[in-house]
Order: structure tokens, then C-alpha cells, then sequence
């Protein structure tokens, strides 16, 4: 018992840092050991098994609670959240036209994508619309945000007994949430073996030029873009609070490779900042569906690479508007592990790629996900968080109230 009070006393960062080196060194000395990584699907399925139960029931207690005339910043969130989109977009045409990749490509990828922008606003519209039973089931975050809203709403008028039993299956999801993040460590040990065990790091060697621009813009959107637009919503140093959700849900986002997995703990990096629950609560996992910046600058990324190893010349209006396309594309994703890379042919085809050359593109992207959707998951994760904490503290500083973290 001693062992296990003194292991929790331990900051959570420092038994992540200490599972990841543990993953590390198992995962070359004995990839043979191949139960190690059962503990990171553990980890992971109980995640994603929580989260939905968790939006529906919090989004709905939320908006059941709200009084009519409390102010609402969802239009600055959603603001913030489309411009880091088409920034992070942006970024990465320019990083292709300065430091121009090509692409070996000879595997094709078997997989469906969709045909273009009308089918993905179709599809997210029939999300919507789906049993809402079905919805939670399958981790759809339209449907279950669309539903907890309508039940939300629709239960304003029930009776304060009825309000405090959500409120209590609320907090009792919230307390299972903070057990499972607990064992971080663990899971991230079996996802790291996982990953070494089975991909190596040879598998990246050949595609180094392609996995360097994708990594820096997805770095420079990060640390350079967001914070910018976080300071005009602020008008303090934006280095802090950047760095806090970075810490807090990007490290985490980054193991588990999943939007929707990391929606637990946004919502418990927005309650450490003290943000309005009625808010974050319907933002985060809306973020998770929609704010997709990192998934921008990959399908941007690959589709330019794509554009040189044809010898297409890609003139720069045509380089905005890829921007846009990806831009909308990316809310298609919706939180699905390496769902960017399907988008892909869709973005090629504004420049005449053939559908069989683009599915090889998605091979290549395959082949680099690991490191490419890993990164691509913290970067929009950590967003979510951070945009929300920039529209609310916008509120707090028009309010003269003192913005602290």
C-alpha cells in the first residue's frame, strides 16, 4: 500500500515520462513480448469506452442547468477554431513550396475515400441524425453532441430531483475518467512497445524530408501560430497558458492518437483553469469533431508532395485553395485515428492525381503514421483546450476580470 501511495504522490507527467522509457527500453529488448502492449489497448478502449457516455451526460446536464441570458462564447470558439484550421493549412503550402518533397511511390493503400466535399458535409449531416443509442455506441460525436443538446434542452423544464441525478451520473463518469487517466503510465508503456516492437525506426528512414516538414508545421502552428491568435483574444503572454494545454493534453494526446480519447482529459485541463463547465463541455468535444489543424497540414502536406513527385506545377491561388479544401476536409476526420490520410484523394484531385496515385499517397502516410499521427492528434487536441480557454479569458479580460492559470 505504501508503494502505491507513494507511486500516485508522484507527479502524473513524471509516471508518463517513466512508462515511455519503459516502452522505449522494452520495446528493443524484447519485441518478442508481445502481451506488454495489451496494457496501451487497455488503456485506449477504456478511453474511447467512457468518453461518449461522458459528452452526452455532461453536455446534457450543462445545458438542462443553463439559465436563459447567460452569456455564451461558442461563436468565438468555433471562430478560433476554423482560423487555426486555415492557418495550419496555409503553413504547410508555404512549408512545401520552401522546402519541396517528392514521394517514392509504388504500394497502394486499400481503403475508401470519400468522393468529395458534398459527401463529407453528408455524411457528418446523417452522423447527426443517427440513433442516439447508436451514436454513444460508436463513438459518434455529431450524433451524441446533437442528441445531449436536444435532450439537454428539452429537459429544462424537469424538475430539480431529475437535474441532480444527471448531475450525479455526470460527476460519477467524471471520477471513472480520473481512475483511467490514472493509469496513463502503464498504457503509454504498451502503446510505445507496441509501436517499437512492431514498426521499428528503420521504417522511417527513407521518408525523413516528408516526416520533417509535417512535424515543423505542425511545431510551428503550435508554438507560433496559436499563440498568436491566442494573444489577440488575451492581450497577455500567450507562452503559458500555450504550454499548460500542450503539457496537460497534448503529451497525453499524443500516446493515445485519438481526439475522442483525449476529450476526459480536456475537460480536466479546462476544470484546472476554472473554466465555465457549460461552455467547455460542448466546446471540447465539438473540438474534437471540427478542430482539426493538425489533420489540415497533413492532407495539404502529402496532396503538395503528391503535386512534385508528378511534376505538376502548382501556381499559388490554386495552393489557397487547396488551403480551404483541406481546411473543410479536415472537420471530416472526426477524431478517427488516421482518418486524415483517406481525405487525401480528394484534395489530389483538385490538381487532376489520379484516385490509384493518391491511394499510393495514403500508403506512404500509413507507413509515417505513426510518427505523423501522433503529432497531428496533440496538435489538435491541444488546440481544443487552448481555443477555449482563449474565448473564455477574451470574456474575462473585456469583464475586467483577472485572467490567471
Amino acid at each position: 500500500m505504501n508503494i502505491i501511495k507513494k507511486w500516485n504522490n508522484i507527479s502524473l507527467v513524471k509516471r508518463i515520462i517513466a512508462g515511455l522509457a519503459a516502452g522505449i527500453i522494452l520495446g528493443l529488448a524484447v519485441p518478442q513480448a508481445e502481451m506488454i502492449g495489451i496494457l496501451g489497448d487497455l488503456f485506449v478502449g477504456a478511453l474511447k469506452a467512457l468518453a461518449p457516455l461522458l459528452v452526452f451526460f455532461l453536455v446534457m446536464h450543462s445545458l438542462c442547468r443553463h439559465q436563459k441570458g447567460n452569456s455564451s462564447n461558442m461563436k468565438q470558439i468555433i471562430t478560433l477554431y476554423f482560423a487555426g484550421m486555415l492557418l495550419a493549412a496555409f503553413t504547410a503550402v508555404v512549408a512545401s513550396f520552401l522546402f519541396p518533397s517528392e514521394l517514392a511511390l509504388a504500394e497502394s493503400a486499400e481503403a475508401s475515400a470519400p468522393g468529395g466535399i458534398v459527401e463529407i458535409l453528408e455524411n457528418l449531416l446523417l452522423s447527426a441524425v443517427s440513433n442516439p443509442i447508436g451514436a454513444i455506441v460508436d463513438a459518434n460525436y455529431v450524433g451524441v453532441l446533437v442528441w445531449a443538446v436536444i435532450f439537454g434542452l428539452a429537459l429544462r423544464g424537469a424538475g430539480e430531483v431529475t437535474k441532480d441525478v444527471l448531475g450525479n451520473i455526470t460527476d460519477g463518469l467524471s471520477v471513472a475518467i480520473r481512475w483511467v487517466i490514472n493509469c496513463a503510465p502503464f498504457g503509454i508503456l504498451g502503446l510505445v512497445f507496441t509501436t517499437l516492437s512492431t514498426t521499428g525506426i528503420k521504417a522511417f528512414a527513407s521518408y525523413g524530408k516528408i516526416i520533417l516538414v509535417l512535424v515543423g508545421c505542425m511545431l510551428f502552428v503550435a508554438f507560433v501560430v496559436n499563440p498568436i491568435l491566442v494573444f489577440l483574444n488575451i492581450r497577455q503572454n500567450p507562452y503559458p497558458l500555450v504550454l499548460t494545454c500542450i503539457k496537460d493534453s497534448g503529451i497525453m494526446a499524443f500516446f493515445t492518437r485519438s481526439s475522442a480519447a483525449n476529450i476526459p482529459v480536456n475537460m480536466a485541463l479546462c476544470k484546472k483553469l476554472g473554466l465555465d463547465e457549460e461552455k467547455y463541455s460542448v466546446s471540447i468535444p465539438l473540438g474534437s469533431t471540427i478542430n482539426m489543424a493538425g489533420a489540415a497540414i497533413t492532407i495539404t502536406t502529402l496532396t503538395m508532395a503528391a503535386t512534385n513527385t508528378m511534376g505538376i506545377t502548382v501556381t499559388f491561388p490554386m495552393a489557397l485553395l487547396l488551403s480551404v479544401v483541406a481546411t473543410i476536409s479536415a472537420c471530416g476526420t472526426s477524431g478517427v485515428a488516421g482518418g486524415s490520410l483517406l481525405l487525401i484523394p480528394l484534395a489530389c484531385s483538385l490538381f487532376g492525381i489520379s484516385n490509384d496515385i493518391a491511394m499510393q499517397v495514403v500508403g506512404v502516410g500509413f507507413i509515417i503514421g505513426v510518427i505523423q499521427d501522433s503529432c497531428e492528434t496533440a496538435l489538435n487536441s491541444s488546440s481544443d483546450a487552448l481555443f477555449t480557454a482563449a474565448a473564455e479569458f477574451r470574456n474575462w479580460r473585456k469583464q475586467g476580470k483577472k485572467i490567471q492559470w
